[in-house]
């Protein structure tokens, strides 16, 4: 602090002698904030950077959305650096200056911004959600609250069986790292309690350093970066109960054909075509709130997979019943030869003969059909959900 200032400080203690603090805080801002200061300056020391201590307090995740691959969150930013113009230790007999939110403009403050933010704003009720307090040694403290939705790529292979890194990568905007440096406070994160969600389950939290250098002609610049990686695995009950167990009892019901006499055509034909328009039905439902991406998701097999389960029961009634009726127009037609009239009692014990072993044939292809389709959907779930716990998609793998 030059001789002028402290010379005004003195000036002004004076004046104040026997006064409250508030008079006194009425005093430093009247000379430290009015006179020489310049809050379009940064607080440069010897030419190093400032360094910009930052802490996140998560007050809560309120959404997580897979068709617009975002996420809503809400927080306290909380940053310390030291502006040196601003320390009044010896001159003021006070611990701290709390700063009102309409005098805040009047001091630098880092012009952080967060990268991956789609849309956000400070609260302003009942006044703006901030805070600014200025310590004896010139140490500043400023906190603010947000809340916005950032983006969040999201790899939706294993849907519903899938885990998430949703991220927060926080830079400079205008000051490279010759001017302004982030750096973690020593405990970087802290998360409200009992913070939970209805659709995922938060996983670890952890933070990084990612500094970044951009192209600038011929020359390139870097610009200072923090980021928070947060996990969250999909929580799947939801879409046990209301996806997988339905389309599986729907899939069972498509067997029941096969226990039906085979004379019921109009019964069997029904249970198919309502399984068949049901799978689909729900199938559509399922993917209703999923963005149309190009790769093959862990619900596009299932559902994918209980369709061709209840479209083949129908396919093996039409064969059972079409082999039958074949056999029958035959047997018809070899009834019909002029030769053959006189042997009415051999046809007609023909006939006999042949409907009984055409049914035995059917009812032997629905016997094997009670055993081969539980069989083979059983060995489909015994892969399935072993695969589908343990893969690991390789882009979430390079991330």
């Amino acid at each position: 602090m030059s001789m002028d200032r402290q010379f005004l400080v003195a000036v002004c203690l004076l004046q104040v002698v026997g006064c409250s603090n508030v008079s006194q805080r009425h005093e430093f801002f009247d000379v430290i904030l009015n006179e020489d200061y310049d809050p379009r300056v940064p607080p440069l020391l010897r030419d190093d950077p400032v360094l910009n201590t930052i802490q996140l307090y998560i007050l809560g995740i309120d959404s997580i959305s897979a068709s617009t691959m975002d996420f809503k969150m809400s927080f306290f930013i909380r940053q310390r650096w030291y502006d040196n113009r601003l320390a009044y230790r010896g001159l003021l007999d006070i611990p701290k200056v709390e700063l009102d939110t309409r005098v805040m403009s009047n001091v630098w403050v880092p012009d952080l911004y967060i990268k991956n933010e789609k849309k956000a704003n400070t609260h302003t009720v009942t006044v703006p959600n901030k805070l600014m307090h200025i310590y004896p040694d010139g140490l500043v403290v400023y906190s603010m609250r947000v809340t916005g939705t950032f983006s969040c790529q999201m790899y939706l292979h294993k849907y519903p069986l899938d885990q998430q890194t949703c991220s927060i990568q926080m830079e400079s905007y205008g000051y490279s790292t010759d001017t302004l440096k982030f750096q973690w406070n020593d405990i970087p994160l802290v998360q409200r309690p009992n913070l939970t969600l209805p659709q995922f389950e938060i996983g670890h939290i952890s933070n990084h350093t990612c500094d970044i250098t951009y192209a600038n002609g011929n020359s390139s610049v870097t610009f200072t970066c923090l980021g928070i990686d947060i996990e969250m695995s999909r929580a799947y009950g939801y879409y046990i109960t209301q996806v997988y167990i339905p389309s599986f009892l729907i899939v069972c019901l498509s067997w029941v054909s096969f226990w039906l006499n085979i004379d019921a055509i109009p019964a069997r034909i029904s249970l198919g075509l309502l399984t068949i328009l049901t799978m689909t039905t729900q199938s559509s439902g399922a993917r209703a709130t999923l963005p149309r991406v190009s790769y093959i998701k862990a619900i596009d097999v299932w559902m994918a997979t209980c369709l061709v389960f209840v479209f083949a029961a129908l396919i093996e009634f039409s064969y059972v019943n079409v082999k039958a009726r074949v056999q029958q127009r035959r047997k018809s037609s070899v009834k019909e030869l002029p030769l053959l009239l006189h042997r009415k009692e051999d046809d007609s014990k023909e006939k006999t003969q042949l409907d009984s072993k055409c049914r035995d044939e059917a009812r032997r292809v629905d016997k094997l059909s009670r055993i081969i389709f539980p069989l083979v959907f059983l060995c489909f779930n015994i892969v399935y959900w072993s695969v589908y716990s343990v893969w690991v998609p390789e882009m979430q793998k390079k991330d």
